[in-house]
């Protein structure tokens, strides 16, 4: 089915209550579910269905948002865009990925009208929140759209969202997600995210909706829950809307975590109706998972996916974080991303596609229903990613005794210094323990006599400071020397993806000019 459909679930279970918030703007699930008809028949009257693709260019918005349900109910295949990316690049996905209907905020008129004529392919440039001389608003579009039930047949293997990859080694490719693919992520959620039959979730959505964001709002109107949207993680923002409205759930990239924690009286918050507070999409300093444990309560969640994979391949509850006696969990424990998830199966594979023992290191790879059908048009790198039915994550890491998976580091991020392999997350979790250090990225850079030196580049927190003599000798004690950076740069702010993570490669790049390593 369409994961239209859960808002349909929702609808049933609670037709008058709030579905959607933004501000003082709220949408019942009758009234998300009336425009979600109206668009679905505009589309129809394009003569757009099954097979076709349509984009949104919008930061968080709740208008924007809603398209999303409008495009499933006619059937087409909706084009998460990234309104961070550059003009170049945002011309690329709209045409590589055959978008027919652009659908963008006011705020992106002078992109979009500057790649009108290179979208040849797109019948309807429709903007959100403003009539332009070239494009009506969203109102004036539907006007005369009816809002009468629309039932599209879809198949479980068509494509519910090309998902662009984040673009940070090239062109995005297009994760091509099916219904299949959306229903195991929502059925995962579901089992991850408990709540008794008379409870209702309330879940902020801060980070941006194009990415997990949205995708983890299925499973909370699927129970007939709120979902509150603000338009980007402001940590003050974030924590008055959690006392304010008793938010139950929230995903953040941990970078975003970590500014929270930094906010002035985030101690003395109201954190008590938090049951989950996910993070995921980047390593966590697991010195900092404890102080977030202590402020925030017994409420933090992991999930490891990807988009090819999304979200949910492990789990580590807030049980999870404890250990029998009720203690905040051993390192070993907090370090790891948790257990596989029912509907998926994982193995830990070496250069041969041969299983590892306990312990050793190897690729993580998946296999199931939540891995992707392939990348978009790109036959090629389908086959070298996904093999005999097997997601290759690119991701090293081992299964402990307990059955727990841990992540050392991207493959690709892996440093070899005179013959040895260093994984930067060893590095990165010592340095994050310092407590000037905001966050940090562990490189490789060129030298003459290692091949690769290792560099750690760091961001202090705000009105602190340290040395790299500092660093070093902290690396040096808990590490040995083998393991030791040789170097540390400062960086008032490092370089992120829009979900938060710290873009390595943009970092190596300035390094590596003009040398034959591939990043």
């Amino acid at each position: 089915m369409s994961f239209v459909k859960f808002l349909d679930h929702g609808a049933r279970r609670n037709p008058e209550g709030t579905c959607l918030q933004m501000g003082s703007e709220r949408l019942s699930y009758r009234e998300l579910q009336k425009l979600s008809y109206r668009i679905g028949n505009k589309l129809k009257s394009l003569g757009l269905g099954r097979g076709d693709h349509a984009a949104v260019l919008a930061m968080n918005d709740i208008a924007a948002f809603c398209c999303v349900f409008g495009f499933h109910r006619a059937g087409v295949t909706w084009v998460p865009a990234n309104p961070k990316l550059n003009a170049d690049d945002i011309q690329y996905q709209f045409d590589f990925f055959d978008c027919k209907v652009v659908i963008y905020q006011k705020a992106f008129a002078p992109v979009i009208d500057s790649l009108r004529a290179t979208l040849p392919k797109v019948v309807a440039f429709v903007c959100l929140d403003a009539d332009l001389p070239n494009a009506p608003s969203l109102t004036n579009w539907l006007e005369g759209a009816s809002d009468a039930l629309l039932e599209v047949a879809v198949e479980p293997d068509d494509l519910s969202l090309v998902m662009p990859t984040g673009g940070t080694t090239g062109r995005s490719k297009g994760v091509s997600l099916t219904n299949r693919n959306i229903n195991t992520f929502v059925a995962t959620c579901l089992y991850c995210f408990s709540y008794l039959h008379d409870q209702t979730p309330v879940s902020l959505a801060a980070a941006p909706l194009t990415h997990a964001t949205g995708l983890m709002s299925l499973h909370v109107m699927a129970r007939g829950g709120r979902v509150i949207i603000i338009s980007k993680p402001d940590p003050g923002d974030m924590l008055d809307v959690i006392e304010r409205e008793r938010v139950t759930e929230f995903f953040l990239p941990p970078t975003v975590i970590y500014r929270m924690l930094d906010f002035p009286g985030v101690a003395a918050r109201d954190f008590s109706s938090l049951r989950y507070f996910v993070y995921a999409a980047a390593p966590i300093s697991v010195e900092k998972l404890r102080q977030a444990i202590k402020v925030f309560g017994p409420c933090m969640a992991q999930m490891f996916g990807q988009a090819e994979a999304p979200g949910v391949c492990t789990y580590l509850s807030p049980k999870d974080h404890f250990e029998a006696d009720g203690a905040i969990g051993s390192d070993d424990r907090l370090g790891s991303c948790g257990y596989p998830t029912p509907l998926v199966e994982i193995k830990i594979l070496d250069d041969d596609n041969r299983e590892v023992a306990h312990g050793e290191r190897g690729e993580i790879c998946v296999r199931g229903d939540l891995v992707m059908k392939g990348y978009y048009k790109k036959p090629d790198i389908t086959a070298q990613t996904i093999i005999e039915g097997w997601l290759h994550t690119g991701d090293i890491g081992f299964k402990d005794g307990d059955g727990r998976i841990h992540i050392c580091d991207r493959k690709k991020d892996m440093i070899i210094s005179g013959g040895f392999n260093i994984y930067p997350q060893e590095i990165e979790q010592v340095i994050w323990s310092h407590p000037a250090v905001q966050d940090c990225a562990v490189i490789g850079v060129p030298d003459a006599e290692w091949g690769e030196a290792v560099k750690v580049v760091v961001e202090l927190n705000a009105g602190m400071t340290t040395t790299e003599a500092e660093l070093l000798a902290l690396c040096k004690k808990e590490l040995g020397s083998l393991r030791t950076p040789k170097s540390v740069d400062f960086l008032d702010v490092l370089p992120r993806s829009p979900n938060g993570k710290v873009l390595k490669r943009e970092i190596r790049q300035s390094y590596w000019e003009g040398q034959a390593r591939q990043i």
